[in-house]
């Protein structure tokens, strides 16, 4: 038994980071014999994974016709955007009522070591992992478990068109002017005074300038993913 779930975790976790990178195209149907072949697994456990990301939401199930990719729309992103403000600002409400003085403190003193790593990354994997560090850390000071998985369902979701957009801000040099407080510091500041209002606004402002580029990352996924690359 332990060996069937171990097999069927390995597969999951493989098809998981394959959903997520949009390694299968937006509305695809999912050829379960290839997937058998490239993956190395039974039917059992590739439709025990199939099923599990079904139930996440990385992929689709239709009655006689299979599995399919998730779609890849502006009103889909949007949607994840959307639900993303709603969990991480109930999760901040609850932090700044629960979390211990000390846990903010701790939180505070993780931000004084992440900001100077995230302002020189270079990497866009590396900028999208610190980003997401800080905000699961925000969510944990919920004391909140499921506000906690849902968010890594959703950052699994979304991951693609986040990388997209970190790529477009590089490129075009988006970023805060010298002195400007980063947004990640504002939050923090709410929540260090525990002021419920100006903490989730922070946290709302900083979600919702990315929401707002959500149809020109979707734009771009799809160039990237139809449109061979010539370099």
């Amino acid at each position: 038994m332990a060996k069937r779930e171990s097999n069927v975790d390995r597969v999951y976790e493989a098809l998981r980071r394959m959903a997520a990178d949009f390694a299968f195209k937006p509305d695809q149907r999912i050829n379960e014999s290839a997937l058998s072949e490239v993956l190395g697994a039974s039917r059992t456990p590739l439709r025990e994974a199939l099923n599990r990301l079904v139930a996440e939401g990385f992929l689709i199930f239709q009655i006689n016709r299979g599995f399919f990719c998730r779609p890849l729309t502006p009103s889909y992103i949007l949607d994840l955007y959307e639900a993303r403000v709603a969990i991480e600002c109930e999760a901040l409400r609850s932090a700044c009522l629960r979390a211990s003085d000390a846990d903010i403190t701790g939180f505070s003193d993780y931000l004084d070591r992440m900001e100077p790593e995230y302002e020189s990354a270079t990497e866009l994997e590396e900028l999208l992992a610190l980003d997401e560090s800080f905000h699961n850390r925000l969510v944990q000071l919920s004391g909140n478990s499921e506000l906690q998985r849902m968010l890594k369902n959703l950052n699994g979701r979304i991951r693609y068109i986040r990388l997209i957009d970190l790529k477009r801000m590089r490129d075009q040099s988006e970023g805060r002017a010298p002195g400007d407080i980063s947004a990640h510091r504002q939050v923090l500041q709410g929540l260090a005074a525990r002021d419920v209002e100006a903490a989730t606004q922070a946290l709302r402002n900083h979600i919702e300038k990315r929401r707002e580029e959500a149809t020109e990352a979707v734009r771009i996924a799809f160039s990237q993913l139809y449109v061979p690359d010539e370099s």
